[in-house]
């Protein structure tokens, strides 16, 4: 049998993941499979399936039936869960009309039985993938480009991201729901990059940071001379947006007059920038993200009950990273990478202690994956040793606020946290930190050399 351990697929073949305990029925396949122009990788397990599948990257996925173990069926639940497009064929010696008619109708692509015919199969898998010489321009390294700013091994966000695959071939509104700091606008980005308007522009824009007045000028855009300021004509976000795709991010923040033009645009699919007499058509699709219970904001007349119909095609929850624990130690290392990348004196950073893991996956995240990349960056400009220890951890995540601390240890507490700040505001500038503060340099090296703190850490590469 093939090694998991180091599976490097070819980039000119279409590949094919084969599963069977049988050993004879194994080589017998991959023989003929390989013959055909298909690059194969055999295992005798569902278990190894699943675990060869990131690696493999295969086009479809040829398994029998019963197995010890997990059974076909089963691991076919299992990949259509995780990667819904991806064809799975069952084989067995002891099919049934009735087990294909409802193996099909679940989403098993096709259900042959043994001994199985080489042609048949072959047809089925031509149906399923095209032919074993892949079309000119195909690049497996971009089969999931859609998801490439996601980090997961979270079963809850791989079926998050299959139903968002599933969306982002539509052209329905989705409307993104999610603690602060989950990535909503990463599963925007996501759906944007997998549907038919990847090529078009990408327009994020945070409904909660533009000013109540400006609101319709900024998506609307507005006619020289409508407005005091308006000094020259102003092409609006959503008309930026046109052929793309736009996110209206914390659109439970957007005033209610807003609501109403945002509505009628959406419905007429057409804009009037203010002062304008003439409108625009517009076509674009729109993404809505919030950390708000909008049928709460809808039931105490905050919004509008007909935007959200509108906005609320579909629904995508984000889940917390609490709900999520298996992916935390994949970011926080994945964190520190970039962050060690970003800082020259933080080059000999190596990783988290085992104890330290422990803290970061045991902890609350109450800002999700955001909170869990600023402790990640302060331990990175913070420790003094390759191994970024738990102690360390501990004060970032500012643990003992869960108990009144002595006086003098708040207070310590305090200094420390005031320092980091004001050196990361004043990238490890002394003379600027002592005027920040308002006091003589002399006083804040004082503070520094007690907090063991050297000004050197804190300044970009």
């Amino acid at each position: 049998m093939e090694s998991l351990v180091a599976i490097r697929p070819m980039k000119n073949k279409h590949r094919v993941l084969v599963v069977d305990d049988d050993v004879r029925i194994l080589r017998l396949l991959a023989i003929r499979l390989e013959r055909a122009g298909y690059e194969v990788l055999s295992v005798e397990t569902g278990k190894q399936a699943i675990a060869s599948i990131p690696q493999f990257r295969p086009h479809a996925v040829v398994t029998d039936v019963r197995m010890d173990g997990m059974d076909g069926l089963t691991l076919f639940n299992v990949i259509h869960n995780r990667q819904p497009t991806l064809p799975v064929i069952i084989l067995t010696a002891h099919g049934t009309i009735p087990d294909a008619v409802a193996a099909t109708s679940s989403g098993v692509f096709a259900y042959l039985t043994k001994p199985f015919n080489g042609e048949e199969l072959l047809g089925t898998l031509d149906k399923a993938i095209g032919s074993p010489t892949p079309t000119v321009g195909l690049d497996d390294l971009d089969l999931d480009d859609w998801r490439r700013d996601i980090i997961t091994r979270s079963p809850a966000m791989e079926v998050l991201l299959a139903e968002t695959l599933r969306v982002a071939k539509s052209e329905a509104s989705v409307l993104i729901a999610g603690e602060s700091g989950t990535g909503k606008e990463l599963i925007a980005r996501a759906i944007h990059r997998a549907g038919e308007r990847s090529q078009g522009p990408f327009i994020a824009v945070n409904c909660s940071a533009i000013p109540e007045n400006l609101f319709e000028s900024e998506l609307f855009g507005h006619r020289k001379g409508s407005f005091t300021g308006a000094s020259e004509h102003r092409r609006g976000l959503m008309t930026a947006a046109d052929g793309g795709t736009l996110l209206l991010d914390e659109i439970g923040d957007m005033p209610l007059p807003v609501q109403a033009k945002l509505l009628r645009a959406l419905q007429e699919r057409e804009i009037r920038p203010v002062g304008e007499t003439q409108s625009t058509p517009i076509d674009i699709r729109v993404i809505s993200a919030t950390h708000h219970d909008l049928e709460q904001l809808v039931r105490t007349k905050k919004f509008r009950e007909d935007l959200y119909y509108r906005l609320n095609i579909v629904t995508l929850d984000i889940p917390t990273l609490a709900e999520r624990r298996e992916d935390i130690a994949l970011l926080a290392n994945g964190f520190l990478a970039e962050s060690v990348k970003q800082r020259a004196n933080a080059r000999e950073v190596t990783g988290f202690s085992d104890e330290a893991l422990d803290v970061l996956v045991g902890a609350a995240w109450p800002g999700n994956v955001r909170q869990l990349r600023n402790v990640v960056e302060q331990c990175v400009v913070l420790t003094s040793t390759p191994l970024i220890p738990a102690s360390l951890v501990r004060r970032a995540l500012r643990l003992s606020e869960k108990d009144l601390l002595p006086f003098a240890q708040a207070r310590d507490q305090f200094e420390f946290d005031y320092l980091v700040n004001l050196m990361l505001m004043s990238e490890g500038n002394v003379a600027r930190a002592a005027r920040l503060a308002e006091r003589n340099r002399s006083e804040i090296y004082k503070l520094m050399r007690r907090h063991k703190l050297d000004p050197a850490i804190f300044r970009q590469a």
